[in-house]
């Protein structure tokens, strides 16, 4: 689950469904940890008994938001970006900023699919109406 730290109130909703919809599937929520975005796709997937991992940017595990299970500080800044890309099978955007951006980007790079939700308008980018739906869309993806 990737996008903004600073997220609106919609982009936290969503990213709450979409959290909760993976962990229904079960799916280990992975994300960058912090807030935003990645908390509420953290409390979604607590909420519906799932598993969360922080990848943190800094050297403290104690940057991790209350919902993630398992915090792994890298002290790699934004360069972590690319190691949650690649521990995730599918990745779901929601929203984003730079950090989003790179994240998008290392992800398709790498040929893993990336679902998303008023984020950017990029080729290979599989558009979705919401968070649980873009959620349910990741598990189908990896499911095949």
């Amino acid at each position: 689950m990737i996008g903004p730290g600073d997220a609106s109130a919609g982009e936290r909703r969503e990213a709450q469904a979409a959290g909760g919809r993976l962990a229904e599937g079960g799916a280990i929520v992975v994300c960058g940890g912090r807030g935003g975005v990645m908390e509420a796709a953290c409390e979604g997937a607590k909420e519906a008994g799932g598993t969360t991992v922080g990848i943190l940017p800094g050297p403290d595990r104690a940057e991790a938001n209350e919902y993630v299970d398992i915090a792994l500080p890298t002290g790699m800044g934004e360069m972590r970006n690319a190691l949650i890309v690649r521990a995730a099978d599918a990745v779901v955007a929601i929203g984003g900023k730079w950090g989003t951006l790179s994240e998008v980007g290392f992800a398709l790079k790498a040929g893993k699919p990336v679902v998303g939700l008023a984020t950017f308008d990029l080729e290979g980018i599989e558009r979705a109406e919401s968070g649980e739906q873009a959620a349910g869309r990741a598990l189908a993806l990896i499911a095949n």
